[in-house]
């Protein structure tokens, strides 16, 4: 773990790195199967696929050590939930905690750079992160997530990071049930051009509505599965989004695709950006919005972390 806890880690730090995307480029190779219900959690467990997802983390932690800058790296953990631990055949095992003992064991290899990494316990919505029709109310949602997150706690993550969330009610019972842990946590939307999530709900309302319900709120906010113009455009949408929303939402784990959510859900073929233009317009957030932590999501690899990273590390 860092010397410092997260919220002064990330007090102390101008802009953190983001990792790219993980499970879609697993998906991308040919020759590894990823498990309907639990993706990669488990790959840990097999010595090709455990190879397979080192390869993709240590490449992010050589870009965040090469250019000097800190890096936000995640569990793979996104569907290990309780149900889906046991559909898979894993009852009894420690999903989540093996994965982020594996990420911390990878952290500690970097020597001193070791200091600048931080590690978030990864977790998302019960159903598809695009059809916020799927959502779940929010005591269910409270009770549901519980589980997983006292697991990715109990773990010693540096903060629990909910992420590609697109429903109020479901946010607001993860962050209930994240805030019961005593941990730091942030929640992460994906968000349509017009400033909403995508049930609809203003940015504004959103973030207003979930600060003022939950004790202890997050400690901040992010955006990802999104590309930048979208990101950007909610953002500074007069109506929907606000001066608190640019304060509280302080990263973007960005797609290389400017499609909706619906289109990039049914596309069947990968939808890439230029690492050039992918870093200098991702950066840009960084210098325009004050956003501090940046990386990629949907479409992205290691080329365009690097080329993200440049442009951060020179602020050019």
């Amino acid at each position: 773990m860092p010397p410092t806890p997260f919220a002064k880690f990330l007090e102390k730090s101008p802009c953190i790195l983001g990792e790219g995307a993980v499970i879609e480029r697993l998906r991308r190779n040919g020759d590894l199967e990823l498990d309907p219900h639990l993706v990669n959690s488990a790959f840990i467990y097999y010595d090709g696929k455990r190879a397979a997802l080192e390869t993709i983390c240590r490449q992010y932690l050589e870009i965040g050590r090469e250019f000097g800058l800190p890096l936000l790296v995640s569990t793979p953990t996104w569907r290990a939930s309780r149900e889906r631990i046991e559909a898979a055949g894993y009852a009894g095992v420690d999903v989540n905690g093996d994965n982020a003992r594996f990420l911390d064991a990878l952290r500690k290899s970097c020597g001193g750079y070791a200091e600048n990494v931080v590690i978030c316990g990864l977790m998302s919505c019960r159903g598809d992160a695009y059809r916020p029709a799927e959502a779940l109310a929010v005591a269910e949602a409270r009770e549901f997530h519980a589980w997983q997150a006292g697991k990715l706690a109990d773990a010693g993550v540096d903060f629990l990071l909910a992420a590609t969330l697109p429903a109020l009610s479901e946010a607001t019972g993860l962050a209930l049930a994240l805030a019961a842990t005593g941990q730091p946590y942030v929640l992460s939307f994906v968000v349509r051009p017009e400033g909403t999530l995508l049930d609809g709900t203003p940015l504004k309302d959103a973030i207003a509505a979930i600060d003022a319900t939950v004790t202890p709120p997050p400690l901040a906010y992010m955006i990802n599965c999104t590309h930048v113009s979208f990101a950007r455009a909610a953002l500074t949408h007069e109506a929907h989004s606000s001066a608190l929303v640019r304060q509280r939402v302080i990263g973007l784990l960005a797609n290389t695709a400017a499609l909706s959510p619906e289109d990039l859900n049914d596309s069947t073929s990968l939808v890439e950006e230029d690492p050039e233009a992918f870093g200098r317009s991702v950066a840009g957030l960084h210098r325009e919005l004050g956003l501090k932590i940046l990386g990629g999501c949907c479409g992205t690899d290691d080329r365009h972390i690097r080329s993200l990273a440049a442009q951060l590390a020179t602020g050019s």
